[in-house]
């Protein structure tokens, strides 16, 4: 079936042809400056300085080298990148993330399914798997040249930012697939293969670190990390759903069963933090873990900074974020009443995998983290 194209998407498809004929084009013409100086030092030079365990990387026209301090790429020539973002890179995965988002509404709309809330669910199993994939990656870094079998630069493709690219492009062929089954009678919903091809990758995922925790003395296992907080997260979200519902019912107006998975999974980022910053050494690790986002870090600078010394050496640091995360996952769940998912269910389903991805791909990181030693 042909479907007609509008106005509005043959605009979005001619901007993204030309900002794309731009760079590929600009960097055959001018690869110093466009490639070199622009896509390798904003973009691809950081991913490859992180896939190789380096401080800094220079470009050294085409031939990158690497280093393991700052310092040691002080004064060589021609661009240098480091591992994590700069003003430039947030400002073009920003852009690149809008643009995105306006092209899979364009899919969705071509595409036979009803987006409702309830899609959270089949997709659950590949947010976990997208916290597990980036442990692959993080395994990497404390391996051999050559110890893995994923090497560079496919493992790039489980670093920030494009590990997002990795997973939804997994999730929309699952996706295309679970429909076609659907179609075709060799379903009766999308839903369970969708779930099914999910957890088949999670699955693969965490086989492949229980092999290189069997494998590789630098990759441990210490199930206690994932028992505890998936424990942990799940006792938080029945109780504070219990208590919530009970004594304020306007929380659960439009989410009464989807808002205790939202607050679950926050909860599980909350309590890997906790367990993984505060009480590491205790449960195995050699060293407590060290939060790798800033929004962790800076709430946990404030917690040092308030409360007594005393205090936080019997409780520890972490405490404040887990808070954070339950007060943010009960606001934001607060917001999505009944009217709002009634009047507009695609933006609020778009929204609300948002929230729960937000919370659970960077804890179920950081429980594995812990759990594997990386």
């Amino acid at each position: 079936m042909a479907f007609p194209s509008t106005r509005i998407e043959r605009l979005w498809t001619g901007a993204v042809g030309t900002i794309l004929a731009v760079l590929v084009g600009g960097s055959v013409l001018f690869p110093e400056r466009v490639y070199g100086g622009f896509v390798w030092q904003y973009f691809w030079g950081p991913v490859a300085a992180d896939a190789h365990g380096a401080q800094a990387a220079a470009y050294n026209g085409g031939d990158p080298i690497f280093f393991d301090s700052v310092a040691g790429a002080a004064g060589v020539a021609g661009p240098i990148a480091y591992p994590g973002y700069t003003i430039v890179s947030e400002i073009g995965y920003a852009i690149t993330l809008l643009v995105a988002l306006a092209g899979i509404v364009f899919l969705l709309d071509r595409l036979d399914f009803e987006e409702r809330p309830q899609l959270i669910y089949p997709l659950l199993p590949f947010m976990l798997f997208g916290g597990a994939l980036r442990v692959v990656e993080d395994a990497h870094d404390t391996l051999a040249v050559g110890a893995g079998l994923i090497e560079f630069p496919l493992i790039a493709l489980f670093i920030s930012p494009f590990i997002y690219v990795t997973v939804f492009v997994l999730a929309m062929a699952a996706l295309l697939v679970s429909l076609r089954l659907r179609n075709q009678g060799h379903a009766d919903s999308f839903e369970w293969p969708l779930f099914g091809f999910g957890s088949g990758m999670l699955v693969l995922a965490l086989a492949y670190l229980l092999y290189l925790s069997a494998t590789q003395p630098q990759v441990e296992f210490h199930p206690a990390f994932t028992i505890l907080t998936m424990g942990g997260a799940i006792l938080i979200a029945v109780l504070g759903w219990w208590a919530l519902r009970k004594y304020v019912p306007a929380v659960a107006d439009g989410t009464p069963v989807l808002g205790a998975v939202i607050l679950w999974a926050h909860a599980v980022d909350g309590v890997a933090n906790v367990l993984g910053i505060d009480w590491g050494a205790e449960l195995g690790l050699a060293a407590d873990m060290v939060p790798k986002h800033p929004a962790n870090r800076a709430i946990i600078d404030l917690t040092v900074a308030v409360v007594p010394e005393g205090i936080t050496a019997v409780i520890g640091v972490a405490w404040g974020f887990l808070l954070v995360k339950i007060v943010a996952a009960t606001i934001v769940t607060w917001l999505f009443d009944e009217q709002m998912i009634t009047e507009g269910p695609r933006f609020s389903t778009l929204l609300l995998i948002a929230v729960v991805a937000v919370g659970l791909g960077p804890g179920v990181r950081d429980m594995l983290r812990a759990t594997f030693g990386v």
